[in-house]
């Protein structure tokens, strides 16, 4: 792994908390974007060399929804830039980590990305993620 990327923060608004965090930052957001496929929408932030991301679910079904359901709005997931997904994906099934995407999945910000099961990582949602070249 070669950095932190991101870290995901649940949020129930986007349309409240991004204002909020363009305060708390003093920057603002630089991006939104919707992900189907994980029905998300997400707004990015720069703090330094760093990112934040914030989570909005675009449905109630969605698995952003069912997370604020069960423990609220907060800390989501870190997520960490790999260089080649599918040889870190296959290093960490080898190591005994179980992951919950067989195959990289495409996300936000241009990146492929995989998750690891947190029951596996001491309870925190662990992001694989590669810029799409």
């Amino acid at each position: 792994m070669q950095k932190i990327e991101h870290i995901g923060i649940a949020v129930k608004s986007l349309e409240v908390s991004v204002p909020l965090f363009e305060k708390l930052l003093n920057t603002p957001c630089y991006k939104t974007e919707m992900v189907e496929s994980e029905k998300v929408n997400t707004a990015f932030f720069k703090n330094g060399p760093n990112k934040i991301e914030l989570l909005e679910s675009s449905n109630s079904e969605g698995v952003i929804a069912k997370y604020i359901e069960k423990k609220g709005e907060g800390f989501h997931h870190i997520a960490f830039a790999v260089e080649d997904i599918e040889a870190e994906m296959k290093r960490l099934q080898e190591e005994g980590f179980i992951l919950l995407n067989e195959k990289p999945k495409i996300g936000a910000d241009n990146k492929l990305v995989c998750f690891l099961h947190p029951k596996h990582t001491n309870g925190v949602l662990i992001e694989l993620c590669m810029e799409i070249k």
